[in-house]
């Protein structure tokens, strides 16, 4: 298993909007082949954080899914972002 886990950081006037832009995406992860969890959500205490959980049954099924990464107004809106892969036997 695959755990991708940390945070992005956006502008807090325009975390609302981030989030709604990536609904359709969350939709499809969790209809992904070798999808077990995928989430997206506002931090209750830093206005400008979006917490990232993600679980895969393998790297592969995961890369196929990831594919080029987010749009481009997804990506534009990111500040910063502080997320890693972890491997789990």
């Amino acid at each position: 298993m695959l755990i991708v886990a940390g945070h992005l950081l956006v502008d807090p006037a325009a975390r609302t909007a981030y989030l709604a832009g990536c609904v359709e995406v969350v939709r499809l992860a969790r209809a992904a082949p070798g999808c077990l969890d995928f989430a997206l959500g506002a931090d209750l205490v830093d206005p400008g954080r979006v917490n990232v959980l993600e679980r895969w049954a393998s790297r592969a099924e995961l890369e196929a899914f990831r594919g080029s990464g987010p749009s481009g107004d997804q990506q534009a809106t990111i500040l910063a972002a502080d997320v890693g892969e972890h491997e789990v036997p």
